[in-house]
């Protein structure tokens, strides 16, 4: 029985003798990794589309819109995920919340854009270059959007106030289990009754 247990331990001990001896084994770590390179950039995952100029308008709504078809691919299948228990339900809840959040920006911004494209043409109307109906159309797109935006402004809202609300139950539920602090509760609340309190 004895002879048992000790050959395993002796050739524990010789496995560990030999790697602590091998130099190569400790310079490896410094050595970089086939991870730790960055892949180079393949042909497909580049976009023929020319950028619009950073900082613009329609540079903010082309980045928006990416980041929206981002948090959608995210979002897809995350109910699916919760029920089969690869994911929580506040991950679920914060990824559909990303999307409301996103869409109220690209709303916005897409007011800006249009209220850019108002301004040009009322310049060009005021120099003569131009024909009124193109102002007219770009006055009309621009009332669409704002009405679309603050749509988008109020759903975000809601939204955000729902999840709030949602984190305080958690946050109670979790204090009577005992898996959360008092101060974890108070900062639900406070986030809730910031959320509350009226926009000046």
């Amino acid at each position: 029985m004895l002879r048992a247990v000790a050959l395993p331990v002796m050739l524990l001990a010789a496995a560990m003798v030999t790697v602590a001896g091998d130099p190569s084994a400790r310079n490896k770590s410094d050595e970089p990794e086939a991870f730790d390179i960055e892949p180079p950039i393949l042909k497909q995952n580049l976009s023929a589309e020319p950028l619009p100029a950073t900082g613009t308008p329609d540079a903010e709504v082309a980045r928006l819109e990416k980041q929206l078809e981002r948090a959608k691919r995210n979002a897809d299948g995350a109910e699916r995920l919760y029920k089969i228990g690869v994911l929580a339900k506040v991950e679920v809840e914060q990824r559909l919340l990303r999307i409301v959040r996103t869409e109220s920006d690209l709303a916005t911004a897409r007011v800006t854009r249009a209220k850019e494209k108002v301004a040009e043409e009322e310049s060009r109307v005021a120099s003569g270059e131009n024909v009124k109906d193109e102002l007219d159309a770009a006055k009309a797109t621009l009332a669409q959007l704002t009405e679309a935006a603050q749509v988008a402004v109020a759903k975000r809202e809601r939204a955000e106030l729902e999840a709030a609300e949602a984190n305080v139950r958690r946050q109670q539920k979790l204090l009577k289990l005992g898996s959360a602090d008092k101060s974890d509760v108070d900062r639900a609340q406070e986030k809730l009754a910031e959320l509350r309190a009226p926009k000046n």
